[in-house]
């Protein structure tokens, strides 16, 4: 019974300040189909057609904490930019696919 003791005293006061100190750092997520994501908004800056991907100044991206910036964006479907140009104001949804940047949904804004 002691040697099962001391593990669970020391995860019990050891893991509460390791989550509080960690509170701050965003995990990359995948977003469920039936989660009610907020659109971000942005200005296409560049595109690589070829390459499928965009360049974004964009505002927060709240699904995964990212805060206002400019950025390249790898586009899941490059297909998808055949209805812009740079300079075109666009509503956008990014997550992260096989652990990188993707913008997975764009539209032109209203």
């Amino acid at each position: 019974m002691k040697q099962q003791f001391l593990p669970m005293l020391l995860a019990a006061l050891v893991l509460p300040a390791y989550a509080a100190d960690h509170a701050g750092h965003a995990m990359p997520h995948t977003v469920a189909a039936a989660d009610k994501v907020q659109l971000a908004e942005g200005t296409i800056k560049k595109m690589n057609k070829a390459a499928g991907k965009v360049t974004l100044a964009h505002g927060p991206i709240e699904n995964i904490g990212m805060g206002a910036m400019t950025m390249a964006f790898k586009v899941k479907e490059p297909k998808q930019l055949d209805a812009f140009k740079p300079g075109d104001k666009v509503r956008f949804q990014a997550d992260y696919v096989g652990g990188e940047m993707v913008v997975t949904h764009i539209e032109a804004a209203r």
